[in-house]
């Protein structure tokens, strides 16, 4: 139990970890489709920047790293869920890290103090999922939290709660349905960065979209 409270911790500073209990829910289904050949609007192209970025090579890394400010990034072949997101975005042109510091800058009382902090982190804090609902609240668009996934629609972001409501995670739905029509996600839950159909495996606890 020693060994288990802190790593919840740090999975909890990030986004998740894997784990039987986290996966198991998650359907194998396979794409039937791939990159939209010519995108009309920013979340078909946002669709298009996650399912560009999947690798299953990427090792889910919860450490702390120094990165450069602006458009700094951990190591390509390392990350967390949210790294997901801000590499996806980044591909648009949008750097997630910056417009996040700036928000918390002058807003900070808005953002969670999860972690006792009393000041921003530009190494840090983009990289939790807390801090991007916050910003995705405050500069996009909150959608409808529904078990209906037609609801959830191409370049919507999603979060969820996993592992009993302790571990906070981050995905994009994508254009690509899976084998029973559900849509996919691209998110990192510890199997580097993959394209599942997860919509429903967990607690949806956020549903936003962001276009800047």
């Amino acid at each position: 139990m020693k060994l288990i409270l802190p790593l919840l911790l740090i999975c909890f500073s990030f986004g998740c970890k894997k784990s039987e209990k986290i996966t198991e829910n998650i359907s194998e289904s396979k794409p039937t489709t791939q990159l939209i050949e010519n995108p009309i609007d920013f979340y078909e192209k946002l669709s298009n920047a996650a399912i560009s970025i999947i690798n299953p090579d990427v090792v889910y890394t919860p450490s702390y790293v120094s990165i450069k400010y602006p458009n700094g990034d951990v190591p390509a072949k390392t990350g967390v869920c949210n790294d997901v997101v801000i590499r996806a975005y980044r591909k648009l042109g949008i750097d997630l890290q910056k417009k996040v510091h700036e928000d918390m800058k002058t807003n900070f009382s808005k953002y969670p103090k999860t972690w006792g902090l009393k000041t921003t982190d530009k190494n840090i804090d983009h990289r939790r999922v807390p801090n991007l609902e916050v910003f995705f609240a405050r500069k996009g668009k909150t959608l409808s939290i529904t078990k209906n996934t037609s609801d959830y629609k191409t370049g919507d972001i999603v979060t969820w709660l996993l592992a009993g409501d302790a571990i906070p995670h981050v995905g994009i739905v994508t254009h690509i349905k899976s084998n029973n029509g559900n849509p996919m996600i691209v998110h990192n839950v510890g199997s580097g960065q993959v394209l599942e159909d997860c919509l429903l495996s967990w607690k949806i606890v956020g549903h936003y979209k962001y276009s800047n």
